[in-house]
């Protein structure tokens, strides 16, 4: 199947499983303003799984220049297809590759679902394999831009979920992020905040207790949501 013949069969397949009633309530989870054709998300990640077998021996260029070209068309199914798909290749993986993250989240990031989706996978797992490059973060979280400050969060998640190290480096993004006034950002660090007490229990409450009189209450709030309510309670009281 060729280039063409490959996306005009994914768009008719996502137009067939199309649902207006979800449509409809999907956008509610959003401030922003989202396109979308309303197909729910493990129906996309089945169509994403589906035309990948057809382009699995392709080359991680031709992969990402699909999914380029899918994602210039901002609409959040085909997004959702294409970070399924870059993260099957993720044994395909090079260090060139953080300067192309860098320019999709710039580029193609434009709400807090894409914004996770991509981050706690597929930069995730980059940021495991390099840790190199864990210092851009610090970059990131002072940026303008909502969804990089976001993403430096985020993007912590899956190294210290599955590595259980980079405690460092989550208490460094937090401190930078710590008094930021973009709830979207404040939910970001704090639900990074959470995953890493699954690990560091202790040492993540001392951080809190610390900090918790500049801590924003969202940020808070995430943060502590799987600490002992003995500890939830100490750390609410102001």
């Amino acid at each position: 199947m060729n280039k063409k013949r490959l996306l005009e069969s994914i768009k008719k397949e996502l137009e067939w499983l199309a649902d207006v009633e979800y449509k409809k309530g999907a956008k509610n989870f959003f401030i922003e303003k989202v396109v979308m054709m309303g197909v729910r998300v493990p129906n996309r990640r089945k169509v994403a799984k589906k035309y990948f077998g057809v382009m699995k021996n392709w080359s991680k260029s031709e992969i990402f220049e699909i999914s380029e070209e899918l994602m210039e068309l901002q609409i959040g199914e085909y997004r959702t297809i294409v970070f399924e798909w870059v993260f099957r290749i993720k044994d395909r993986f090079e260090k060139k590759d953080f300067e192309r993250w860098e320019k999709w989240i710039k580029k193609y990031v434009s709400n807090w679902g894409a914004c996770d989706d991509f981050c706690t996978h597929t930069v995730g797992y980059f940021l495991a394999r390099f840790p190199q490059f864990l210092p851009r973060l610090k970059m990131w979280a002072k940026s303008k831009n909502r969804w990089f400050r976001r993403a430096a969060s985020v993007s912590l998640i899956y190294p210290v979920r599955r590595e259980k190290k980079y405690l460092d480096e989550v208490f460094e993004i937090a401190d930078i992020l710590l008094t930021d006034s973009d709830d979207l950002v404040q939910k970001g660090y704090g639900w990074m905040l959470k995953e890493a007490s699954n690990v560091y229990a202790k040492k993540v409450m001392d951080f809190v207790m610390k900090r918790k009189d500049k801590m924003p209450r969202t940020a808070l709030r995430y943060a502590i949501e799987k600490m002992p309510e003995e500890w939830k309670r100490k750390a609410m009281k102001r």
